[in-house]
């Protein structure tokens, strides 16, 4: 097995077909389809279902695409490691980010970080933290920042709490229910969810520990941009920390419901794999994370 096969292989699926895969690493349509042939054929199994419209994973291909995402992981951070010693570029970090935190958080992280690499070639995600930690154990990002499950992350991962942020429920300016003083008032109302039903979120713990009945009209919504837009211009409710409430778009748009039930605080935190260590690149930016989540932390 070679790694230019596992390379084509994973190009193959990620773009959708043999053709679309080579023009991505640059090279030829009969160059990829040998490759996964040859790759195939050391395996005894079929990898790729190929037709008219494409190339999809079989469910052996499904099960081959797991592992060869964590070589090709490996791969990358084992030449950021040695980067340091060739003086050339500085490595590369990705990591994800729960929507209710990326716009206090990254943005000082990132300021952080680019002092001492300047040059890293980052990618950052947003998303739920479920999604995200499945990111992490099949090593497409190197840790990502979220709240902590009900069941906890499992043992191939680590976590490591960072700060319990105050949320409150906020709504549209001018909002027909503006004056409510209640959970149970704004039952009826449209809401908006970051986590799955059952994940633990917040919402759930706020009524359940208020006595009030769920709100049926849950959207789940896992970028912080259109969850922005849906509060800013409907009637849906949702919780958000006060500082989004205090930027220039939050104070123009946005208010918060001065209901008299105390919101339950997540626990938020940083993923990782137990079994990975993280690059140079990678170790910096968590380190900036966690010292912008400890400035948040403060009182």
């Amino acid at each position: 097995m070679r790694l230019n096969q596992i390379r084509d292989f994973i190009a193959a699926v990620e773009a959708g077909s043999l053709r679309a895969g080579a023009r991505v690493i640059g090279v030829t349509q009969p160059a990829m389809t040998k490759s996964i042939r040859q790759l195939e054929a050391e395996l005894q199994v079929k990898l790729l279902e190929r037709s008219g419209r494409g190339a999809v994973a079989t469910q052996a291909g499904k099960s081959f695409l797991a592992r060869a995402r964590v070589v090709q992981a490996e791969l990358r951070k084992a030449a950021d490691d040695l980067q340091v010693f060739q003086g050339g570029a500085e490595g590369s970090v990705a990591f994800g980010v729960a929507p209710q935190v990326c716009m206090l958080l990254v943005p000082e992280t990132l300021q952080q970080f680019r002092r001492r690499y300047p040059y890293a070639r980052l990618r950052i995600v947003e998303g739920v933290s479920t999604a995200l930690v499945e990111m992490v154990r099949n090593e497409t990002l190197d840790f990502s920042i979220g709240m902590r499950a009900i069941n906890g992350p499992g043992a191939a991962m680590r976590f490591r709490p960072l700060f319990r942020p105050q949320l409150v429920v906020a709504g549209r300016k001018g909002h027909p229910l503006a004056a409510a003083t209640s959970l149970r008032d704004l039952a009826a109302c449209s809401w908006l969810m970051y986590y799955p039903l059952g994940a633990g979120a917040m919402l759930e713990k706020a009524f359940n520990e208020a006595g009030a009945p769920m709100p049926r009209g849950i959207v789940q919504c896992e970028s912080y941009a259109t969850a922005l837009a849906l509060l800013a211009n409907t009637d849906t409710l949702g919780l958000l920390m006060p500082q989004m409430l205090q930027d220039p778009y939050g104070r123009q748009r946005l208010q918060r419901m001065a209901v008299r039930e105390a919101i339950p605080a997540p626990l938020l935190g940083m993923f990782w794999r137990a079994d990975a260590p993280l690059t140079p690149a990678a170790n910096a930016m968590a380190q900036a994370v966690t010292a912008v989540a400890r400035k948040l932390a403060r009182p």
